[in-house]
């Protein structure tokens, strides 16, 4: 098989699809693997890491496509993508269909086998190739909410940590699965008073047990929310259905409850974003602001730590590229639940249940699309 890795051309994103190991086990293999020239450059990967391996460095992304039977990339095949795509191809990467229909239904018209990673699950029901990135984008919220909660950035001017007699900042996290968690877990290092909202007691009842006593779990309501937001510095939006558009908590009403410069993080954004005045921004303009509260709505966060990303992402990706390349998507799928789960598009039909309900379009399993 053609495993092809493209460069990406999304604004401010530096990471890769595939590590030199990644290329060495494919060719090893028996595959052959086309990578554009400069792909691994953000990330401090240079083309010689790729051929050094076995790996073709080829000059333009149209040679990587029009060849790649797979093609393995990091973020949603961007409008100039949509045209090299062709029927019958595999394109593995995150696509979060449910926050964008023009490109669900350029996937749909392109006739591709679309695989998303954020969808796969394990036999846990976890989602192992979104955890690595929501693990690196509930850091990095804090991060960023940390700088521009300064008064430059148009922030409060707030220190998280506060100092030895000006209390600490306080934080409100909206959900509290693994990008939740570990906002609070850094927000709470920093020394602020961090509040984790979430409606699933269980969660809550162990983030109750893990987390250190500067840290509040709260039953997630509409009233609890404007409570929270309206006494939170900075407040992130950590909501995820799984396929599906994020609900919106928090209505542009409800900014009025929020504290002039406070600071929003929306890292639900790219599934639509969990605030109602949220809309997508880039690194170079991370940030707007709404009724006097900062709107920080960057859709490819990890994007700005490409090195940490990459890997972080493709220790976990690395063995479903293997078993695609070396079984085919569709056997890989029937000895696989999880791994049928990411299937989100084949063959111009939708065969992920939430993304078809998301835009009215037809449901069909992934058994039944040709």
């Amino acid at each position: 098989m053609i495993v092809g890795v493209p460069r990406e051309i999304k604004e401010d994103e530096y990471r890769v699809g595939l590590l030199p190991v990644g290329a060495e086990e494919l060719t090893a293999g028996g595959h052959t693997v086309l990578i554009e020239s400069g792909a691994g450059s953000g990330s401090g990967l240079l083309d010689a890491d790729y051929s050094a391996v076995g790996a073709t460095v080829v000059d333009h992304a149209v040679e990587v496509w029009s060849k790649a039977d797979l093609v393995v990339k990091v973020k949603e095949p961007q409008p100039a993508e949509w045209s090299m795509m062709r029927a019958g191809q595999v394109v593995f990467t995150y696509f979060h269909f449910a926050a964008e229909e023009a490109l669900t239904r350029a996937v749909i018209d392109r006739q591709i086998t679309a695989i998303a990673y954020e969808t796969i699950t394990d036999t846990q029901g976890h989602l192992p190739l979104l955890t690595p990135m929501s693990e690196v984008a509930g850091r990095m919220s804090i991060q960023q909410g940390a700088k521009f909660l300064e008064r430059p950035q148009e922030g409060r001017g707030i220190l998280l940590a506060g100092v030895p007699g000006v209390a600490p900042a306080e934080v409100a996290v909206l959900g509290g699965g693994i990008v939740g968690s570990n906002a609070a877990k850094v927000a709470a290092g920093l020394g602020a008073n961090v509040r984790i909202l979430d409606i699933n007691l269980d969660r809550l009842r162990y983030l109750d047990d893990i987390m250190p006593p500067n840290v509040t779990t709260l039953y997630s309501d509409r009233h609890t929310i404007r409570e929270s937001i309206g006494r939170a510095d900075l407040v992130i939006g950590a909501i995820l259905i799984a396929g599906a558009r994020a609900p919106r908590l928090v209505t542009k009403d409800d900014l009025t409850r929020m504290k002039p410069g406070s600071v929003i993080v929306d890292v639900a954004i790219d599934q639509g974003g969990c605030f109602e005045t949220s809309k997508p921004t880039t690194h170079r303009h991370p940030t707007y602001v709404v009724d006097d509260v900062v709107h920080y709505c960057v859709t490819n966060m990890p994007g700005a730590v490409g090195r940490t990303s990459t890997y972080a992402l493709c220790n976990v990706t690395l063995p479903y590229a293997l078993k695609l390349a070396n079984q085919g998507w569709r056997s890989v799928a029937e000895q696989s639940p999880g791994i049928a789960q990411g299937i989100n598009v084949v063959a111009g039909r939708v065969t992920n249940r939430a993304v078809a309900e998301t835009f009215g379009l037809p449901y069909v399993p992934w058994t039944d699309a040709s």
